[in-house]
């Protein structure tokens, strides 16, 4: 029987891809709309911190353990904005075409356009779990000047990988999920629980 855990996170695109990782894994991932717990504050100037935040209150209101994920990318050009607030880099209301759009407009006249997205993510056994699994990845390469690609969601269309020489919104979910930020913090997680369930049985 699989053992159940909550999954910090309204997005659905976001929600596919950590589905398509942890599947092998023993875990029925259920996301936290399910629940209709709403979404918790994220306060916090780090993304390890504000993923903590979001996996405590998904344990707390559900109480179950919690995986949580804090992502976003990181532009040299703008000391790393925008960062933690990248979801929401345009407004409140934020649509992933309008950060695209703001962020291209700031790097109009940039020659400098190197860039990273960057994921925290955490599992935490209980509500206020004292030794929280943190894992965190990267993932290098630059900003385009025009989007190419429809596949992936945020930034991936403007956002180019050095290694393939695609944009992330033209690789597939199955290669981007391998060489993603999300993708090698989740391996990293992976091995982590595996230890930890391991010498529980």
């Amino acid at each position: 029987m699989k053992k159940k855990v909550v999954l910090a996170t309204n997005n659905s695109k976001k929600l596919n891809e950590l589905q398509a990782i942890m599947q092998e894994f023993g875990f029925e991932l259920i996301p936290q709309s399910h629940f209709n717990i709403g979404t918790a504050e994220e306060p916090f100037d780090t993304f390890i911190e504000n993923a903590l935040a979001k996996a405590r209150f998904a344990s707390e209101k559900t109480n179950l353990p919690a995986i949580a994920d804090d992502s976003g990318i990181c532009v040299d050009a703008l000391n790393g904005a925008p960062g933690i607030f990248s979801a929401r880099f345009s407004g409140e209301n934020a649509t992933d075409k309008a950060n695209n759009i703001k962020l291209l407009n700031l790097l109009k006249d940039e020659k400098n356009r190197k860039a990273h997205y960057h994921c925290s993510i955490v599992f935490i056994k209980e509500p206020k779990d004292p030794q929280p699994i943190i894992c965190e990845g990267q993932w290098y390469g630059e900003i385009l000047k025009e989007p190419k690609g429809s596949q992936g969601f945020g930034y991936d269309p403007i956002f180019l990988d050095y290694k393939s020489e695609q944009s992330a919104g033209e690789l597939t979910p199955e290669i981007k999920n391998r060489i993603s930020h999300r993708g090698h913090a989740l391996q990293k997680l992976k091995q982590k629980l595996k230890i930890i369930y391991d010498q529980e049985i």
